[in-house]
């Protein structure tokens, strides 16, 4: 059982997740305006649920003003598919989205994959020559300089790392890494890995290669 905060101005989608996500023995509370949200009680909460489009606050604005107020995953329900918006979100730190209309078993497996990915455990540490990633504090670091990767991005390069020089395909990453098959919407890995590349590019660095027409893979 988790505890799941849900924004979303339409309020019969609200009721449609929190009926669906009860049947999993979560918790569910929700608002129609972020404005409403007390800052004081994120920190409560497992997993956050955002609409993008929403009149006082959009869930863009909202997810950058909580970002650093939260460690939990955040997850976008959205109307938007281009992928600049995508490439956004996820930039502000969301981990995952979801396009509406939404068929509530797939939020209900990936909100579920979240939180089993919230209890994984890490131990140790693996070294690259430059690149070193602290598996116990969920941190990359190129020469000693911390990389601000998002949980989602994080949580991809440990897969990739962990399983140097083997290449693998964006539906097999998004399983291993959200622990639930992916469909059309494993572009959500293309998206991660962009940005990943542009954190590490600042420093001259690119440990993820694409294997054309297959993967990716660390090299």
């Amino acid at each position: 059982m988790a505890a799941i905060l849900m924004v979303d101005d339409e309020r019969p989608i609200l009721e449609l997740v929190k009926n669906g996500l009860q049947k999993d023995g979560h918790f569910i509370t929700a608002y129609t305006s972020a404005a409403q949200v007390p800052l004081d009680k994120l920190n409560r909460y497992d997993l956050i649920i955002l609409d993008i489009m929403m009149p006082d606050m959009d869930g863009f604005s909202y997810c950058n003003k909580i970002r650093s107020l939260v460690d939990c995953p955040i997850l976008f329900l959205t109307a938007k598919t281009m992928e600049n918006d995508i490439t956004f979100g996820l930039g502000l730190g969301a981990d995952d989205y979801l396009t509406k209309p939404f068929r509530i078993a797939e939020l209900r497996a990936r909100v579920n994959a979240h939180l089993r990915r919230e209890h994984r455990e890490r131990h140790a540490a693996l070294t690259f020559e430059r690149i070193k990633i602290d598996l116990s504090a969920k941190e990359l670091r190129v020469d000693d300089t911390p990389i601000p990767l998002t949980k989602s991005e994080y949580l991809i390069c440990e897969y990739l790392a962990r399983n140097k020089g083997q290449v693998f395909s964006k539906e097999q990453i998004y399983e291993a890494v959200l622990g639930l098959e992916g469909d059309s919407d494993n572009s959500t890995i293309s998206t991660h890995i962009k940005n990943i590349r542009a954190k590490l590019s600042k420093l001259d660095i690119q440990p993820i290669a694409t294997v054309w027409g297959i993967g990716y893979k660390w090299e």
